[in-house]
């Protein structure tokens, strides 16, 4: 039986605001519509090696509000989220993590938006967090291991949507 960490809840300004914030602006052969499909399917970002499961815990049409569950590294780190933007017209997400099997951060948010390019689109991706007081220097010392992990992600969306050069 897993055990849950509460951890606490964020707005938007915390994309802003967290003392840890990793930012990546990837540029996709894709259309942003396809993009967009991807990010906000039943088992979304499954292109994504290192996220073993991503799947929603609340009924279509997602939104604000909706929940989901993922799975890192085989289970090793599960995550229950919860969507605080949805907005399907301008193609942006975001969600910051209620409750984690793992205690090292006191906040966690994660922020999609799909932006239209001349031939392709732009995904912004942004991660954001704040650790747990008591362990903020465990948390320092394992930045270049989220990096790590982040940068899978991008390498992973690159890969399956195809990566477009910078204009």
């Amino acid at each position: 039986m897993t055990h849950w960490f509460d951890l606490e809840p964020v707005g938007v300004d915390f994309f802003d605001t967290a003392p840890h914030i990793f930012t990546y602006s990837i540029d996709l052969t894709a259309e942003p519509d396809d993009v967009w499909a991807g990010l906000t399917a039943d088992e979304p970002l499954s292109w994504c090696r290192l996220l073993t499961k991503v799947h929603y815990t609340s009924p279509r049409p997602y939104g604000v509000g909706t929940r989901r569950i993922a799975e890192v590294g085989g289970g090793a780190m599960q995550m229950r989220e919860k969507f605080i933007t949805w907005d399907d017209e301008t193609r942006r997400h975001s969600f910051y993590v209620e409750q984690s099997n793992v205690p090292l951060v006191q906040s966690f948010a994660e922020d999609y938006r799909v932006d239209e390019l001349a031939v392709g689109s732009r995904l912004q991706w942004n991660f954001a967090f704040s650790p747990r007081p008591k362990l903020s220097l465990a948390v320092r010392g394992g930045l270049p291991v989220n990096s790590l992990i982040f940068s899978s992600f991008v390498r992973d969306t690159k890969r399956h949507f195809g990566s477009a050069p910078r204009h």
